[in-house]
This record gives C-alpha cells, sequence and structure tokens, in this order.
C-alpha cells in the first residue's frame, strides 16, 4: 500500500525531543527525512540510545557543521530537492542560519518547533519547565513522560501536513511555528478545568477511580460508569475502605483476571523501569536544548 507521504522530503535539524519525534513519525507515513546532526552528534544518542535508534530508523543521518563553508554548502545541497524543512531552535538560531532566500526560492516549507513565543521566544527551556509553568507537577516528583516534548511532536507533525496542504495549494512562502509552552498548555486543560488535579473527580476523589495496592503489587481501578460500578460494588466493593482491604488479599493477578472475566477496567500498573548507573550518569550531563542553539 501506498503510504500518504510517499514522495515527500524532509530535512530536518531537529535534535533531542520533540523534533526526533517528529521526524520519526513523518517517516512511518512515508517521508524521505534526512537527519542533518551537527558534528558532536544528537545528545539524545548518548543519553537513550535505543530511543535513538527507534527514531532514526529509516532514515538518513548526516553529520555537518553548518558553520563550515564546505559543510554549509552540502546542506543546500540537500534542499534542493527537499519539500520541507524541519528545526527545533531559537529564532535567533534560525536567523542565523540565513536560510530565507533558498527556502522562498525553492518553495520549500518551513516547520519550527521553539519553546516560547512572543516576546519570550528568546527564553530557553526544557519539557520540565514547561510543565513547571502550567502547573502539571507535583512537587518534588519528576515527571515520567515529557508530556509538553510528546505532545509538541504530534503538534509538529500536524504542522508539516498542513504546511503541505499549504504548497499543494499554490502558496509560496509557508511557515508553520509550533509553540512547546501551548503544547504544555493544551496538556494542562484536566488540571486547569479542576478534572485530574489532587482531590478532583479524576485525582483521587472518587475511590472508583485510583490505584490501589494488592498483595504483591498495584491495581488501576477505572470504574467511573454506572455498569462498571455496579459489577465492581458486586464482586469486590463500592468504598475506599472496602476496595483497600479486598485488593490487598490477592495478587494483582487475580485481579487482573477477575477484571476480564467480569468487564472491569482492573489493569495491573507496570512500574518505571529504572535508568542504569551510566545512563544516570549521562542524563546529568549538561547538553544544549532544542531552543538554546
Amino acid at each position: 500500500m501506498s503510504q500518504p507521504l510517499s514522495g515527500i522530503v524532509i530535512v530536518t535539524v531537529a535534535i533531542n525531543l520533540p523534533g526526533p519525534l517528529a521526524a520519526s513519525r513523518l517517516t512511518e507515513l512515508g517521508a524521505r527525512v534526512i537527519k542533518v546532526e551537527p558534528p558532536t552528534g544528537d545528545p539524545l544518542k548518548s543519553v537513550a540510545p535505543a530511543w535513538y535508534a527507534e527514531l532514526t530508523a529509516g532514515q538518513e543521518v548526516i553529520e555537518l557543521d553548518l558553520k563550515s563553508p564546505s559543510d554549509r554548502s552540502r546542506f543546500e545541497d540537500l534542499l534542493v530537492d527537499a519539500d520541507m524543512l524541519l528545526t527545533s531552535m531559537r529564532p535567533s538560531a534560525l536567523a542565523r542560519l540565513n536560510l530565507e532566500e533558498i527556502l522562498k526560492r525553492r518553495r520549500i516549507a518551513l516547520v519550527e518547533i521553539v519553546g516560547h513565543d512572543g516576546p519570550r521566544a528568546e527564553q530557553p527551556g526544557h519539557d520540565l519547565t514547561y510543565q513547571a509553568t502550567q502547573g502539571t507537577l507535583q512537587p518534588p516528583t519528576l515527571p515520567l513522560v515529557p508530556i509538553a516534548d510528546v505532545l509538541g511532536a504530534e503538534r509538529a507533525v500536524v504542522a508539516c501536513l498542513s504546511a503541505l496542504r499549504q504548497r499543494e495549494q499554490g502558496e509560496t512562502d509557508v511557515r508553520e511555528r509550533v509553540v512547546l509552552e501551548e503544547a504544555a498548555r493544551a496538556a494542562s486543560a484536566g488540571v486547569r478545568h479542576g478534572l485530574t488535579s489532587p482531590g478532583a473527580m479524576l485525582g483521587g476523589a472518587s475511590p472508583l477511580y485510583g490505584i490501589y495496592p494488592t498483595a504483591d503489587g498495584f491495581l488501576a481501578v477505572a470504574a467511573l460508569e454506572p455498569h462498571f460500578a455496579a459489577r465492581l460494588a458486586a464482586h469486590v466493593g463500592q468504598t475506599r475502605q472496602d476496595l483497600t482491604r479486598e485488593f490487598a488479599l490477592h495478587p494483582t493477578a487475580h485481579w487482573t483476571e477477575l477484571g476480564q472475566i467480569h468487564d472491569i477496567p482492573l489493569v495491573a500498573v507496570r512500574e518505571a523501569a529504572r535508568a542504569v548507573p551510566e545512563l544516570a550518569l549521562a542524563q546529568s550531563l549538561p547538553t544544549n536544548n532544542h531552543e538554546s542553539e
């Protein structure tokens, strides 16, 4: 089967996250993705090599020093046949690349991922700072999922599809900007509207929606709908006290099997993997983020 982006060529200079996440998805959709990395490589490769390998699968990875005249010339040669350029850096860093003329001349769409927009466009940041600003953290715990980066990547994919559509419609100067702070704000909607914040309906207020210890682990319970709640009450209990007592009596597998038999959303909690010491050390090393270059 033909893929929707078959024949599309995308050059990306985006490193870390979320640019590589977006580029990976575009590759899955059939685009030919050429990833240009600095001579130092993508920091993600040293921190999470297996993830880096997943995200670059099927792509052409080229190391170029864009400050070198010869490498800059090679980079511009790559753009000759490109439909789109994907970047993830602060606006000033993008301006220093001085690509406006070649992008317009070749009708190359530009999708740029930035941390902030407007007066704060040059302010550096990472997923952690975007989440901190939007109230999706519970200090001092660090987030297990880089929500702003992941959602920002999906927004970048949509922006790329939008940009390609605009080119098809005859637009000659197509430019889309994805702002990670805005992605973080979108992700915080549940908190802002009082649905998932601590003590809210999905934040601990309901005994039917929560995590309970079992005899050998933890169980996620999500029996909010009346029919699920009725089945949970019939086979386990309905008050927090009852549920806490009953779930602790048997191992997790017992409860997941009961959930499957009686059609109740009961799922074992898979504990987060811990980083090996070498990767933990690598994560502590300073790296340039996508906005700070």
